[in-house]
């Protein structure tokens, strides 16, 4: 991330405590000045009139150069310096890092500025970069104002676990064992108020400071999932599921379709399957039970015992099976009232809903026929 530059046509008016200093010190030296032409004037003789003047060219002369120094830009062109605030690290040593990087050329008035913007008292640990343009004012409001380096993440829509996973690793450089072992991990859901932890990683692109711990990741995709979904849900909730229940469901609306016009009427295959305790079938939770696959679901795979295989058990899978979104969710708490218990895929992306086993056997037929 780029500093925060001065931008052309900035003036002194737009820093009012730092333009006080300058003027009031300009305002000084004009009237030392004015004052040492009078004396010289009345008392001709009076050698006072000469220090009057020089303490007056002094005082314009020392608040030309602290406001040179404090508003000049040094030059990096393309080149980006990148600091690194560990926790407890002093002003002086960050001041000093700056200036031997060459982001800054006043030691002195960037230490004062510092003090009296009191930036000095606390650093916000992190990575700050700084390229372009850069004077003593842009680099304090970039570490006054915690302007670290951020990274962009997304997280897709209907991402089991291990790809968040590999998904922070790659991108944050954690550990993705570490994210995993947080999954099973009774406290830390404790502390998240939460049934489990898949399921409430939000989808969405989040920009993660620089050395964000896995904790942390995590906690803010689940803050995010309670922001987004908080006001969508409505006081009573179909067949009287609860809403982990319906986080389960919506997982499964996810995995089965990314058609927008699909998912409520996938929704209510489900939610009439359940209503009539009927198998759900769903291809998705046996291969999330078999820990993902990266090849077609084979028949041998349906008659594999697991928890999450609900050919063989009734009823929604222990967990969610991924993070749905907004959508999906939205979907599984008011699906479509049709009379569907069946659906197969096409071969346009989308796929063909039956109320029969013998229309879904149709289908299949007339599928496969065209493929």
């Amino acid at each position: 991330m780029s500093s925060r530059d001065k931008e052309p046509g900035e003036g002194w008016w737009e820093y009012p405590w730092f333009a006080l200093v300058t003027l009031f010190l300009l305002a000084v030296g004009v009237l030392l000045f004015v004052a040492g032409v009078f004396s010289w004037v009345v008392r001709k003789m009076f050698r006072a009139r000469a220090y009057l003047i020089l303490l007056a060219v002094l005082c314009v002369l020392i608040g030309a150069w602290v406001g040179y120094s404090f508003y000049h830009d040094v030059e990096l062109g393309e080149r980006t310096v990148t600091i690194i605030i560990e926790e407890g690290a002093s002003f002086q040593s960050v001041a000093d890092e700056l200036i031997a990087a060459g982001v800054i050329d006043s030691r002195l008035v960037f230490k004062y500025a510092a003090r009296w913007k009191k930036v000095d008292r606390k650093l916000t640990p992190g990575r700050y970069d700084f390229t372009g343009r850069n004077s003593c004012r842009s680099v304090l409001t970039k570490l006054g104002e915690a302007d670290v380096f951020r990274i962009k993440v997304t997280i897709p829509e209907g991402a089991p676990i291990w790809k968040v996973a590999a998904i922070l690793a790659s991108a944050l450089d954690i550990d993705s064992s570490r994210v995993v072992d947080l999954a099973s991990d009774d406290d830390f859901i404790q502390t998240l108020d939460l049934p489990c932890l898949e399921g409430y990683l939000f989808p969405e692109t989040y920009f993660f400071p620089w050395g964000t711990r896995a904790e942390a990741a995590l906690t803010e995709m689940v803050t995010m999932h309670g922001t987004m979904t908080e006001s969508i849900w409505p006081q009573s909730l179909p067949l009287d599921l609860t809403r982990e229940e319906i986080i389960k469901l919506a997982s499964i609306v996810e995995a089965e379709t990314s058609v927008d016009s699909e998912r409520v009427i996938v929704a209510s295959v489900y939610s009439n399957r359940l209503r009539i305790k009927m198998k759900l079938d769903a291809d998705p939770t046996v291969i999330y039970g078999l820990g993902g696959l990266d090849r077609p679901l084979y028949i041998r795979d349906l008659k594999k015992d697991s928890p999450y295989n609900t050919y063989l058990h009734k009823g929604l899978p222990p967990t969610p099976i991924n993070s749905p979104g907004l959508a999906a969710i939205k979907a599984a708490i008011k699906p479509a009232e049709t009379e569907y218990l069946y659906f197969v895929a096409d071969n346009a992306g989308g796929h063909r809903f039956s109320r029969t086993n013998a229309e879904h056997n149709q289908a299949r037929r007339e599928i496969k026929a065209s493929q």
